[in-house]
């Protein structure tokens, strides 16, 4: 019964999505698929998903211990925290430590963590810097004036 509860509300959910897509408004430079493709797409997985676990449920489904709920709190946490440091922090800095600190939450090793917190935040800048074209300010602006 709750895996067809949890389906319905990401059918509920899915279908918001799919519609606020749709209002999605076509920029200066459009896609040749159109802007409103990717969320559409998404929105479509996850109306096929939700209808699977609505028609095929689990027939014994296990929660997880209340320990792991407050895990998966704290990453939300985390990420919340990390996307308000953004602007006045610019992207290296939030990216590594939210990033090393969601990697000591997997696995309590601090120095893995670290470094994958560093390289998580280097290698996403260069991506979305440099082969994506992001705009996006490596460290605070006023860092340099």
């Amino acid at each position: 019964m709750t895996d067809r509860i949890f389906g319905l509300i990401i059918l509920v959910v899915a279908l918001a999505f799919v519609a606020s897509a749709t209002q999605i408004e076509i920029g200066f430079l459009p896609d040749p698929l159109g802007s409103k493709a990717f969320p559409m797409l998404v929105g479509g997985i996850a109306i096929v998903a939700a209808l699977v676990v609505v028609l095929r449920p689990d027939p014994e489904p296990g929660w997880p211990a209340l320990l792991t709920f407050g895990k998966l709190g704290f990453a939300a946490f985390v990420l919340v925290i990390f996307a308000y440091s953004l602007r006045p922090f610019g992207f290296l800095i939030p990216t590594a430590l939210a990033s090393g600190v969601l990697s000591y939450q997997i696995q309590q090793r601090p120095l893995p963590a670290a470094l994958t917190g560093v390289g998580m935040s280097v290698g996403l800048f260069v991506i979305f810097r440099f082969a994506l074209g992001l705009g996006l300010d490596a460290f605070p602006r006023s860092w340099f004036g």
